[in-house]
């Protein structure tokens, strides 16, 4: 504490690395389908556009805007649809290496490199994705907690097996 107030950069480092947590938990819900937590990383109003990787008629959309879902509660059921529906899809996600900006004392955004792997099986065939590229994030602070209100994915490699996006065909 300085005599003027709390130190600006611990009060800095303290929001970079309560953004973090908020990212290592959304990864961890998503990857153990913990559902009933996962809204709760995100604002009431998040806007995700992390679904560019699905076939064009399996994207979800908003306002008919493929590619885009809004609100967390929208943004929830549509990945447990996707990760945990009528054939289940075991998920890793990893983020690594964040930029994280603050830009006022409620706003951030981010950059973190991210690498994900997803399986499923169809009888005695396995199938797999492995991808590699960043999420582009925006955070804002709500009643004092860091939450996500923007998302979107850009993949830079997809390595998958062909049957891969087949399970969709259940959906």
């Amino acid at each position: 504490m300085t005599p003027t107030g709390p130190d600006p950069a611990a009060c800095r480092a303290d929001d970079v690395h309560a953004i973090e947590r908020v990212f290592a938990g959304r990864l961890r819900c998503m990857d153990t389908k913990q559902w009933d937590q996962y809204a709760s990383f995100h604002t009431d109003d998040i806007v995700s556009e992390t679904w560019g990787g699905l076939p064009d008629d399996k994207q979800p959309s908003t306002d008919g805007e493929s590619n885009r879902v809004v609100g967390g509660v929208a943004l929830t059921r549509a990945i447990s649809r996707l990760l945990d529906g009528p054939v289940p899809v075991t998920t890793v996600h990893h983020g690594h290496c964040p930029e994280i900006t603050l830009t006022s004392p409620t706003t951030a955004t981010g950059i973190w490199s991210m690498e994900d792997k997803l399986w499923w099986s169809d009888g005695d065939t396995e199938h797999h994705l492995h991808g590699y590229g960043h999420y582009h994030e925006h955070y804002r602070k709500v009643d004092g907690q860091w939450l996500i209100s923007y998302r979107k994915l850009t993949r830079l490699r997809v390595d998958a097996t062909p049957g891969f996006w087949s399970f969709l065909k259940e959906l």
